[in-house]
């Protein structure tokens, strides 16, 4: 099993993250966290009618973190995050159907979009819950028909926000970011470790 890094020196909390995600799990190793548990929350993700994205990530977070509370001791922290991506007011969901991917891309080609993410933490020795919303603009360049049906033929774009992945090829595509770039990956790590400072996890 693995265990928390305490780079303070503090004493022990376990930390339980709520996420399925690979992606955010080798962002907290990024800065020293290893969750000494891991919980696939299972949520129903389908946007309510009308509902709006910045409203969306935050109840898909609380969501995840009351899953994540249910296998909480009496000292542990829970973590959770939700990330969208979002074209005006319409929600780019994660998706495996290639037509969906080409409709997102379509979309977002030659535009601004806004990433969002949405972290909680929950203190269960305080009781206490902790949360941040963090947006990215990120500008995307004007797709060919060429680039885009190259980056659908590579299959990155499957169960990722927005249907891209800045991680990979379609950093190719991107003019700027204007805000957190790990949040576009799936958790702001400043923010997040701000939380987690906030707790005494990390210094």
């Amino acid at each position: 099993m693995h265990h928390t890094y305490f780079l303070s020196g503090k004493s022990n909390f376990p930390l339980i993250l709520a996420s399925a995600s690979p992606r955010r799990l080798q962002l907290l190793k990024q800065i020293g966290i290893n969750p000494e548990k891991i919980v696939h929350p299972q949520i129903d993700e389908t946007p309510q009618k009308k509902e709006l994205p910045r409203l969306y990530v935050q109840r898909l977070a609380q969501e995840k973190l009351y899953a994540g509370k249910k296998h909480a001791s009496e000292s542990s922290m829970v973590l959770a995050a939700d990330t969208i991506a979002a074209a005006g007011q319409r929600i780019l969901n994660k998706t495996q159907d290639i037509n969906i991917a080409e409709k997102h891309l379509r979309l977002l080609s030659g535009r601004r979009h806004r990433v969002y993410t949405a972290v909680t933490l929950y203190n269960s020795e305080k009781q206490r819950t902790f949360f941040r919303l963090v947006c990215t603009i990120v500008h995307f360049s004007r797709l060919t028909e060429k680039q885009l049906f190259t980056y659908l033929e590579t299959n990155e774009w499957k169960d990722k926000t927005g249907s891209y992945a800045i991680q990979g090829y379609a950093a190719s595509f991107i003019q700027s970011v204007n805000g957190s770039y790990s949040n576009i990956i799936g958790l702001p790590l400043f923010e997040t470790a701000q939380l987690l400072r906030g707790q005494g996890l990390i210094p």
